[in-house]
């Protein structure tokens, strides 16, 4: 019987442009999950650089990464942080077509 190799999937990996972390940051929040919401920032800056990030927010790297992950619980003001130093815009829109 031969053995199937598997490796962690990081999306971080794959988020090489502006436009695939505008993409799936959007394809978080339609979700409407917090953990999912706040695990892509994370994935999000990782792939930016989680060191960069936090000098930009001022907030410590061991703690981004704890806040910014699908166990983690960020206070709001520290999503608005993350969002800024990664140079990206939350939206709202009406959901009603």
């Amino acid at each position: 019987m031969r053995k199937e190799k598997t490796s962690v999937w990081d999306a971080a990996e794959h988020l090489k442009t502006e436009a695939d972390m505008a993409a799936y940051l959007e394809a978080a929040l339609e979700e409407n999950d917090p953990r999912l919401i706040a695990a892509a920032l994370g994935d999000i800056a990782k792939a930016k650089g989680m060191t960069s990030i936090a000098k930009k927010t001022g907030l410590g790297r061991e703690s981004l990464y704890k806040a910014l992950s699908a166990e983690g619980n960020p206070e709001f003001s520290t999503v608005l942080k993350v969002v800024a130093a990664l140079g990206l815009q939350l939206h709202a829109r009406s959901g009603k077509t």
